[in-house]
């Protein structure tokens, strides 16, 4: 694992951007996109970048389940407003959160991931350590499927909606498995609330408690981080 300590955010920002550019040069055509207030800046970078993602393909970690794709905190509209408006993907995968079966849904969506080789996956981290929507408890050996969302989950995401109320309970999220197949999985945890989970995977303890320590079984991570991490 490689970690990065960069505590200018735009800086660790225009880092991200510069590794997923090397990745381009050096021909990867796909790419796993997250979510979430972490992300939005380095889509910024990414929309006023000179990259060009027209022959790549992308697939995202997770959508929620219940609301319609038009709905604007939908991970289809997150996506095409903050990413593929600007710079439109050949093909993009985000799991229908409409379905009417969502656990087959969850089901095909694996199926189609194993038919791909993610060349980079980009993850954010949750206060309590989850990534995707793979909450704490969950098995290092999941795979897609549907996962009720943690109260802290959706009090965090809550910001997006009117109320909490509005927050979905439910999501299809690639698993931990599914994320571990990647190449190489890049991790960005931006603040004093990630504090907890970053301290978890750096101190090497490997837990299903905390899902992000799964990413100490991979081997080729990079962590970009503006937290101070020096008395690890």
């Amino acid at each position: 694992m490689k970690l990065e300590i960069i505590q200018n955010q735009e800086e660790l920002y225009n880092r991200a951007v510069d590794i997923i550019f090397n990745f381009l040069k050096n021909g990867a055509t796909t790419y796993g996109l997250a979510t979430g207030g972490t992300m939005l800046p380095l889509y910024e970078c990414l929309r006023n970048s000179k990259l060009d993602f027209s022959h790549c393909r992308s697939v995202n970690l997770d959508e929620y389940v219940g609301i319609p794709k038009g709905h604007p905190e939908s991970y289809h509209s997150y996506m095409k407003r903050q990413l593929f408006d600007a710079k439109p993907f050949k093909v993009t995968f985000i799991p229908n959160g409409e379905a009417q079966d969502i656990r087959k849904e969850a089901n095909d969506y694996e199926e189609l991931l194993k038919s791909l080789t993610v060349n980079l996956q980009i993850v954010g981290v949750g206060e309590n350590g989850h990534i995707g929507f793979n909450e704490p408890g969950t098995s290092f050996d999941s795979e897609s499927h549907v996962v009720e969302l943690a109260a802290s989950t959706r009090e965090a995401n809550a910001r997006f909606f009117d109320s909490i109320e509005e927050v979905p309970k439910m999501a299809i999220t690639m698993g931990i498995s599914t994320i571990l197949r990647a190449e190489c999985i890049l991790l960005i945890a931006i603040g004093e609330k990630k504090r907890f989970a970053l301290e978890a995977l750096l101190k090497g303890v490997i837990t299903e408690d905390i899902p992000v320590t799964s990413l100490l079984q991979h081997p080729n991570v990079i962590v970009l981080t503006d937290l101070n991490m020096d008395d690890i």
